[in-house]
C-alpha cells in the first residue's frame, strides 16, 4: 500500500499515523491539490489518499476540507474539522501503538489557524509551530525531509525531533526568513477596503514565510489574498485566500469562493490556480466579493 498526501505538516501527520496502523510498503507519494488531476491516472486500489480531493478507485480516504465533499462512495472518513490528521486518528482510535493525543492535538490548532499572536511573533518559543513552519511544498527536493521528518515524528518526543541537526537548521533558517518576508510583505502589499492584496508577480522568485505573519502586520483586515506565479509553471497564477484569524469580521467561505475558480480549501482558506490570461478578471471579481463581505 502507499501513502497519497499534501507535503504541508497536516499530510506529515496523516502519514505518520497511517503508517503506525496500516502495512505501507512503498514510499509516501506527495502531491499538492492542484497536481492531482495530472497524476490521478497514477493513483490505484492500493493506495491511501489523505489531505486532497478524492480519486476514484483508490483503497482509502481521509480528508477535511468542505469543498472536497463528494456524493460518490468510498473507504475511509470525510466531515468538515481541524484537520485530516485528527479524522485519521479518530478513524483509527484505540488501533495506534503509541500516544499521539498531543500531535493531533496540535496539527488541529496548526491546520486550522487556531494559534496566538505570540505563536507568529515568537515562534521559536512554540515547538510544534516551528517544526511545521519548516514543511512547504514548494520545492520538491524536499522530499527526503518530509519523509525524514515523519520517521522522527513516528519515534521520538517534539523535542527530539527538533534537535535533529537538519531539523534544527531549518528551524533557524526559517527565524531569519520570517524577518525578510515582514520587508516584502510590507513591500508588496496593498490594503483594499477590508483586504490586504500581496501581488509577488514581478519577481522571480516568490519569498517565504509564515502565512500567518500578514495578521500581525495588517491586523484591521479581514482577509488576504497572495497572488504568485506557479513555482513549475510560469503560465499559471495560484492565488491563496486566508482569513484574519485575529479578525473574526470575515463572512465568507473562502474555500467555497475559489472552488468557482477551480480550486479548494475550508471556510477560513483555499486556493485556486488559472491560466494568466485569466488573472485580471478572475482576481477582480474575488476581490469584489471579498470587500463586500457577504454570506
Amino acid at each position: 500500500m502507499r501513502i497519497v498526501t499534501r507535503p504541508d505538516f497536516d499530510g506529515i501527520v496523516c502519514d505518520v499515523l497511517l503508517r503506525d496502523v496500516l502495512d505501507i510498503d512503498s514510499p509516501t507519494k506527495w502531491v499538492e491539490p492542484y497536481e492531482l488531476n495530472d497524476c490521478a491516472d497514477s493513483i490505484g486500489e492500493n493506495d491511501i489518499i489523505a489531505n486532497l480531493p478524492l480519486v476514484e478507485g483508490c483503497a482509502l480516504w481521509f480528508d477535511h476540507h468542505i469543498t472536497n465533499k463528494t456524493d460518490t462512495a468510498f473507504k475511509g472518513a470525510f466531515r468538515e474539522a481541524p484537520s485530516a490528521a485528527g479524522i485519521i486518528h479518530n478513524y483509527y482510535n484505540s488501533l495506534f501503538s503509541q500516544d499521539f493525543n498531543e500531535l493531533v492535538s496540535q496539527t488541529d490548532r496548526i491546520d486550522s489557524g487556531n494559534i496566538t499572536i505570540d505563536e507568529v511573533l515568537n515562534i521559536e518559543n512554540h515547538p510544534y509551530a516551528m517544526l511545521a513552519s519548516t514543511i512547504s511544498g514548494r520545492n520538491k527536493m524536499d522530499t527526503p525531509y518530509w519523509n525524514s521528518v515523519v520517521s522522527l515524528l513516528s519515534s521520538h518526543s517534539i523535542e527530539e525531533v527538533l534537535r535533529d541537526t537538519e531539523v534544527n537548521r531549518r528551524c533557524v533558517n526559517i527565524i531569519e526568513q520570517d524577518k525578510i518576508y515582514s520587508r516584502y510583505l510590507n513591500e508588496y502589499t496593498g490594503i483594499i477596503k477590508n483586504t490586504a492584496v500581496t501581488d509577488f508577480r514581478t519577481l522571480e522568485t516568490e519569498p517565504r514565510g509564515n502565512r500567518f505573519l500578514v495578521y500581525s502586520l495588517f491586523p484591521d483586515i479581514l482577509v488576504d489574498v497572495k497572488i504568485r506565479f506557479s513555482t513549475y509553471d510560469r503560465e499559471k497564477i495560484i492565488v491563496s485566500l486566508g482569513r484574519n484569524i485575529f479578525n473574526s469580521g470575515s463572512k465568507i467561505n473562502l474555500g467555497e469562493l475559489v472552488s468557482k475558480y477551480g480550486g479548494g480549501g475550508h471556510s477560513g482558506a483555499g486556493s485556486c490556480s488559472f491560466h494568466k490570461s485569466l488573472a485580471e478578471k478572475n482576481i477582480e471579481e474575488i476581490l469584489d466579493i471579498l470587500m463586500k463581505n457577504e454570506m
